[in-house]
């Protein structure tokens, strides 16, 4: 990912997560806090308390990945505001 914000030392990897019924917060290794609704992402949306909790931090820091879900979010995609497509929940 090459970016301004990288050039200047930016580092927008991923410290943390928390995810709640309605909020999405990735805290940065720079300090930053991103938060989204929840309604964005509809797959986390439908999902249970415990699979959104179960979430790796992946590609060394540049991405989150919901292994239950099949879900996917980037760094680059929180910092532009991009919200997720809409598509069905997994079968289980």
């Amino acid at each position: 990912m090459t970016s301004s914000a990288q050039a200047q030392g930016a580092d927008t990897r991923i410290r943390e997560v928390a995810v709640t019924a309605d909020e999405l917060t990735v805290a940065l290794m720079d300090g930053r806090r991103i938060s989204a609704p929840l309604a964005w992402y509809p797959r986390l949306a439908a999902a249970t308390p415990d699979q959104r909790a179960h979430f790796e931090i992946a590609g060394g820091g540049w991405g989150i990945h919901w292994p239950e879900l099949d879900e996917d979010l980037s760094t680059e995609g929180l910092l532009r505001g991009a919200r997720a497509p809409a598509r069905p929940p997994p079968r289980s």
